[in-house]
Parts: structure tokens; C-alpha cells; sequence
């Protein structure tokens, strides 16, 4: 399913080509591209959700805002799909102003959606995008965002 999220995003969004809207047509060029009909429902029905996920009345916390000095606890399911170091990414987005208490929720929700066994940071970059993208007046932090996943390490590498 990550892999059709992938192509999907490379595809259309990242390469800025017009989207295709048509569910169906959409359906038909991901199986010639081989992926599954039943992968493909999975990864449709998972950006369908990323799309609901604006809709405050079903989404509460996405009208609330964290207190200023607060701290984010995972549950024990989070922690088993999010590791040390793809947690300590997340606080760090919040730090440097990328992520925010809405958009972080919102990353969290995504990454637990995901059907897949095995997790990676770079996954959790992709999802992050992702989500920047689908969110409204998140222009600045997904441009940010881009710039952190696509930048090259400058300076000698030891």
C-alpha cells in the first residue's frame, strides 16, 4: 500500500501533473502499473481518510490547541510503529515550527493507518509530506519539509 502512496505522490503531486479525479481511471493506471486492485483500494480509501481528517466534527483534536508546555505520551501500538528515533523526528518538526499540534495528530493518525510491516524515518518523511500537502495554509512548513527530506549533507562526511 506505502509503495501506491508513493507512486501516487511522485506521480501527481510532486511532479505538479494535473490529478486524476476519476476514481475508476485512477484504479485502471495503478493496475497497469502492477500494483493489486486490492492494495489500490487500500491506499484510495487511505488518502480518502487523510482527506476526512479535516473535517473537525468527526476529528476533535483538530480544533483543539495543545497547551504551550505539552508532551505528547504514545501508546504502546504507536511506539511499536514509530520508533526512537521516528518520535524524536516528529519533536523535532514541532520544534523547528514544520509540525504543529493539529498536523503531528494528524501524521500520528496516517502512520497508523499504514498496512505495512516494517516502518522506516524516510517512510515517516513521506507521510509527513503527504499530510503538509493536504492541509491548507501549510504551504511554508511542506516547502520546509521538502527541503529536509531532499537536502544533501554539505561539509566532509567523517
Amino acid at each position: 500500500m506505502f509503495d501506491i502512496l508513493m507512486y501516487l505522490f511522485e506521480n501527481y503531486v510532486h511532479s505538479e501533473m494535473e490529478v486524476v479525479v476519476d476514481h475508476d481511471e485512477l484504479t485502471d493506471e495503478l493496475t497497469r502499473a502492477g500494483f493489486h486492485e486490492q492494495e489500490i483500494g487500500k491506499a484510495l480509501a487511505w488518502l480518502e481518510r487523510l482527506a476526512d481528517l479535516q473535517d473537525s466534527k468527526d476529528h476533535p483534536y483538530l480544533v483543539q490547541s495543545a497547551p504551550a508546555a505539552s508532551f505528547r505520551a504514545y501508546t504502546p501500538e504507536e511506539q511499536a510503529r514509530l520508533d526512537m528515533q521516528s518520535r524524536g523526528f516528529l519533536l523535532y518538526l514541532e520544534q523547528i515550527g514544520v509540525l504543529d499540534f493539529t498536523t503531528r495528530e494528524m501524521v500520528i493518525d496516517r502512520v497508523m493507518e499504514l498496512d505495512t510491516p516494517q516502518f522506516l524515518l524516510e517512510d515517516l518523511k513521506w507521510v509527513i509530506l503527504m499530510v503538509l500537502f493536504n492541509v491548507p495554509g501549510h504551504e511554508d512548513a511542506y516547502s520546509q519539509m521538502e527541503e529536509l527530506l531532499f537536502e544533501e549533507p554539505q561539509g566532509l562526511m567523517h
